[in-house]
């Protein structure tokens, strides 16, 4: 098989009270052998209902040729198994609506392309580093996703010392075309806590900004240094604990930095440069590794224009500040601080190695779900369970049965909520299951899951790995399988079903509920994940072609990326999952911490 193209003909999402992105129809034509090929695309939210689609080619040499008897309005995909694909063939996919021509997209195929089953964007890795984290954003407004890719080097966990190598950024176009490099320097430190991009069109003109934490030296895609390039504010042990730390917002298209200003949170609210003791007053220990613990998310806290949340600390001290940029100017909108009050103080020490973004109590602006508790689109906590700091999370329609959203997460230590679900709206518990120690090592559950993978039971199925928590549990809270899948990490949604397959390291397998075992559907031999023993892709998201998800994993030789698609038929349709507010903004914020995998707004399932 082989991806050929992504040409499609831009869509724009108007009326819409919340700022959409304006997404083309992202045809896709994928080869399965010498005379079959495979076609999928977007259907937009600005889509009427009863919009439907016809497939014509023109192979080279021939006339332009309907393949379609009826128009196509029960999915948006096609298999054309009559095409001679040693010649060159164009693809054209009409869509019309009461009758009438809505737009056109084409793609094409070349004369006798190799057979692979991705498509592949090659890379200008720098010497020493590797591809990483991607988020998706479309830097040029072209209506078609670029990438920006977080180059590692030589890191460290914020709890070990150590020199490490400048994080890098990259950005892309699909083609292998380098948009620009953006080095953050000495003065941020890399590792999976430190450094959290957000790659979103904050300003509504139609292109994706791209917006970090900097420091003294860092250099954006113009060369040009932020702060003092001749500063050096490691220790001896490789950490940065003083010197002026900021948040940088900059061109997607140019990686020109547009507005730097003060980093909020601060380490300490009197100096940039505070003592051992004044970090362990204030965070919990004196050598950053509680300090230095950063989030970030994308969020709609107004309901209808995206925010930039920045934040720090979650096992101790929580501080969540928002941002607007807006004309060309970055205004400071609110900050919560766990330390702020007493009432507050009920949020320390609640948050995860990653967050998600929803709107909770249905008011139509956005809440952060920071691991244990949630905090308000106005920058007050809204509700808090104490049930304290965990490395999993799910959020969304996870019980069909119960009205609203509902949040899925795991205790990282051993007590009797070591997974638990509970009611997104208020926090209420609705079950848990204990985790128990055995031996000496460990602390407590490490990955937790949610996704509806057995049709018997309507929801999603939950299920963790490690800490003496074993089998499947039903969204109930129901055991109904003694054995859960051995796979406890990633998910995506792969075949031509309503079910979510199972993605972990360089597969994708599918869960037998029948035999309570796995089905390998899909392995990348020549790629590898990311993130240590986290063994996440380098992202999994809706990028084109119909709802189902892309997979983007890293070649083993660091030289290119290879985007995996689908060529299952489907016989469902949904609007892509980019114009969902829950899943776009899971996009946003998968490369935080410890990658999770995302979820939209409602039930997409079996019932």
């Amino acid at each position: 098989m082989i991806i050929i193209g992504i040409v499609v003909v831009s869509g724009c999402v108007v009326g819409q009270e919340r700022q959409v992105e304006k997404l083309d129809r992202g045809l896709i034509v994928v080869r399965e052998n010498q005379q079959k090929a495979f076609l999928s695309w977007r259907l937009l939210k600005s889509d009427p209902d009863n919009i439907s689609f016809d497939v014509y080619r023109e192979t080279e040499g021939t006339l332009l040729q309907k393949l379609t008897s009826t128009p196509i309005s029960d999915a948006t995909c096609f298999t054309d198994s009559l095409a001679d694909l040693k010649k060159k063939n164009v693809w054209l996919v009409k869509a019309t609506s009461d009758g009438k021509d809505a737009s056109t997209s084409t793609t094409s195929l070349a004369a006798n392309a190799p057979l692979q089953s991705f498509l592949s964007v090659p890379l200008k890795t720098p010497q020493g580093y590797r591809p990483n984290d991607i988020s998706p954003g479309d830097l040029d407004g072209d209506g078609n996703y670029e990438l920006v890719v977080h180059m590692t080097g030589k890191a460290h966990d914020n709890s070990h010392k150590g020199i490490t190598d400048p994080p890098i950024l990259h950005a892309y176009k699909m083609d292998g075309t380098l948009l620009w490099e953006i080095n953050l320097g000495i003065n941020i430190r890399e590792g999976a806590h430190y450094t959290q991009f957000m790659v979103f069109d904050l300003d509504g003109d139609g292109r994706a900004e791209v917006a970090c934490k900097t420091a003294d030296g860092s250099r954006d895609g113009k060369s040009k240094v932020i702060g003092d390039m001749k500063a050096d504010h490691r220790n001896v042990d490789g950490y940065i604990l003083k010197g002026a730390e900021y948040l940088s917002i900059f061109d997607g298209l140019t990686g020109e930095v547009l507005t730097t200003t003060e980093y909020l949170p601060a380490r300490h609210p009197e100096t940039s440069s505070p003592t051992f003791e004044q970090m362990k007053s204030i965070w919990g220990d004196g050598y950053g590794n509680r300090m230095d613990r950063f989030l970030a998310c994308i969020a709609y806290l107004d309901g209808k224009r995206p925010s930039l949340v920045m934040a720090r600390g979650y096992y101790t001290r929580t501080v969540l500040s928002a941002w607007n940029w807006r004309d060309g100017k970055l205004s400071h909108q609110w900050t919560f601080d766990s330390d702020a009050s007493e009432e507050n103080k009920k949020y320390g020490g609640q948050g995860n190695h990653n967050l998600s973004v929803a709107d909770v109590d249905g008011d139509g602006r956005d809440e952060i779900i920071y691991g244990a508790c949630v905090i308000d689109d106005d920058g007050k906590g809204l509700h808090t369970t104490g049930l304290g700091h965990g490395d999993a999370l799910h959020v969304s329609d996870l019980d069909p049965d119960r009205p609203g959203l509902e949040i899925f997460d795991i205790q990282e230590r051993f007590d009797d909520a070591g997974m638990h679900f509970r009611d997104a709206m208020n926090g209420n518990v609705l079950w848990r299951k204990p985790s128990i120690k055995a031996g000496e090592d460990g602390e407590g559950p490490g990955r937790g899951n949610a996704f509806d993978i057995d049709p018997r039971y309507p929801g999603f199925e939950c299920w963790v790995k490690g800490a003496n928590i074993t089998g499947l549990y039903s969204c109930k809270g129901t055991l109904i399988a003694s054995q859960a899948p051995t796979m406890c990490n990633f998910a995506v949604w792969w075949d031509g079903d309503l079910l979510r397959e199972l993605l972990d390291k360089n597969v994708i397998a599918k869960w037998n509920w029948e035999r309570n075992a796995l089905a390998s559907l899909m392995t990348a031999s020549e790629c590898d994940s990311n993130n240590g023993t986290k063994a996440t892709p380098a992202l999994c998201a809706d990028l084109f072609g119909d709802w189902r998800e892309e997979v983007i994993w890293r070649t083993k030789d660091n030289t290119a990326l290879h985007i995996y698609t689908t060529t299952i038929p489907t016989r469902y349709r949904f609007v892509t999952l980019m114009h969902d507010p829950v899943y776009r903004l899971a996009i946003a914020w998968q490369n935080v911490a410890y990658n999770q995998p995302p979820h939209v707004s409602y039930y997409l399932g079996v019932k």
